[in-house]
């Protein structure tokens, strides 16, 4: 794939760029390095001036940046802003935060007393140059998740974004750099995805993290193992959106559409499979498709646009197939199910809720990367948690009731990284974010994810007579 800016709601090739040549790789894992060993020695005041000035710098760029991610993969400008707005957040509870989240950790006096020892603490110091293979459905969101803690905890960052957003990758350097973190401390390689093996060998480079598709995570991990280096992966998810008797229908319907077309439904946390109680199907169902058919899809730079262009041809062509497949096979269309009419350029698809879906579906088993929804009607609790459950993702959840007993068999039972009641999946720098199964495996964010790319040090004292 071309490192290049592509425009998704024209299809125009707007900027391209070479990619780094082996000389010029080397040149940044030198400084990374380099930069690792002065970084690792400032304290934490020091860089939580520089992190507050780097969310200074954001706050002010907001509108420039957005129309630059909005350009680069389309997603409405009001999302783009937001997303900006979220990673200034983001920058600033970190560098508020990390000192406490890294503070160190003392065992029980009697644990000390018992190994010996007079004095023992736990200590978490930097690792080094981490390198973080960033996606482009959230471009600035995906990679600040990552760079704030891990800057903050000392290490030094390598980043090698998505083809698709070069100039949001490279916007990121230039923000930690303005910000006066020293060079080398932050930076973007322009290469693809052919080079990230050589970077994983390199034994500069300590540690990785991956936000992408499950062969992606699969090829990152199998050279971190035979390299032993530590990985943190978040890959895809079928999250599941549980409707049950005593839901808020209203707001459950609401919420569902937003938690389905989020980013043209190019989220890996967005809602994907909606189970619906039989009690409460036909009404939920009925609604749900209003509101999908009435969005309007169209330009990202308009104001009143609700779902833009999904990011490449190629994502379209892939979930036109899993569409297709599941209608020859007996599934129905309520609503969309096909390309705009009136948007003959760029790569828009229809906002679209699939009934009838059986597990002979490819869209029962894999991840539907656009504004896609399905439908399914279950008897009960048990049936629905199962079906929830039938899936090798688990990223996330959403479950919709007012019953505390189901909350509680829910929180239990639900095979996921998180389990949301009564509102949509969503990201937050105070909370641990990740999956389990073929979602992947680590944390990011809250002091679960600043403490991934640490080593946790046991420092004991004996008695000195």
């Amino acid at each position: 794939m071309a490192i290049a800016t592509v425009n998704p709601a024209t299809g125009e090739t707007l900027k391209t760029f070479e990619p780094l040549n082996a000389g010029e790789i080397e040149e940044r894992l030198i400084r990374a390095d380099r930069a690792y060993r002065e970084h690792r020695l400032t304290g934490f005041a020091q860089r939580s001036a520089l992190m507050h000035r780097a969310a200074d710098l954001l706050e002010e760029d907001q509108d420039a940046v957005a129309r630059m991610m909005t350009t680069e993969m389309g997603k409405p400008l009001a999302a783009a802003r937001a997303e900006a707005a979220k990673c200034v957040k983001a920058m600033r509870w970190y560098a508020e935060h990390a000192e406490a989240q890294l503070a160190d950790e003392h065992p029980a006096p009697g644990d000390v007393k018992d190994s010996g020892g007079v004095r023992a603490f736990v200590r978490y110091r930097p690792l080094g140059p981490v390198l973080a293979v960033m996606p482009w459905n959230f471009p600035l969101w995906q990679v600040v998740r990552f760079a704030a803690p891990a800057l903050m905890a000392g290490n030094t960052g390598l980043l090698k974004h998505a083809s698709n957003v070069p100039q949001t990758a490279l916007y990121l350097e230039e923000l930690f750099r303005r910000a006066g973190f020293a060079e080398g401390v932050f930076q973007t390689l322009l290469v693809g995805s052919g080079a990230v093996a050589d970077l994983l060998r390199d034994d500069r480079v300590v540690a990785a993290t991956l936000t992408g598709s499950e062969p992606a995570g699969r090829s990152v991990a199998s050279i971190a193992g035979d390299e032993i280096k530590k990985t943190v992966l978040e890959l895809g998810g079928s999250d599941p959106y549980l409707v049950l008797p005593s839901a808020d229908l209203d707001k459950a319907v609401r919420t569902a559409v937003t938690a389905r077309v989020q980013n043209a439904g190019q989220s890996c946390i967005a809602a994907k499979r909606f189970i619906v109680h039989t009690d409460v199907y036909e009404t939920f169902t009925a609604r749900f498709v209003e509101r999908m058919s009435a969005l309007k899809v169209g330009d990202p730079m308009a104001d009143d646009t609700d779902v833009g262009p999904l990011s490449s041809a190629q994502g379209r062509s892939d979930l036109e197939e899993l569409v297709d497949d599941a209608t020859r096979r007996g599934a129905t269309a309520l609503c969309g199910g096909g390309r705009p009419l009136h948007l003959p350029d760029g790569w828009y698809y229809e906002p679209t809720v699939l009934t009838g879906v059986t597990d002979e579906m490819r869209i029962h088993r894999e991840e539907a990367f656009g504004p896609v929804a399905t439908v399914y009607r279950v008897d009960g609790l048990d049936e629905a948690v199962e079906l929830a459950n039938g899936t090798s993702f688990g990223l996330s959840s959403n479950a919709w009731t007012r019953d505390s007993a189901e909350q509680e068999r829910l929180t239990r039972d639900l095979e996921a990284g998180g389990v949301f009641f009564n509102g949509m999946t969503a990201s937050h720098p105070g909370m641990p974010f990740g999956g389990v199964k073929r979602s992947g495996y680590g944390r990011e964010l809250a002091g679960h994810g600043i403490r991934e790319f640490c080593n946790a040090t046991t420092v004991w004292f004996g008695p000195e007579e």
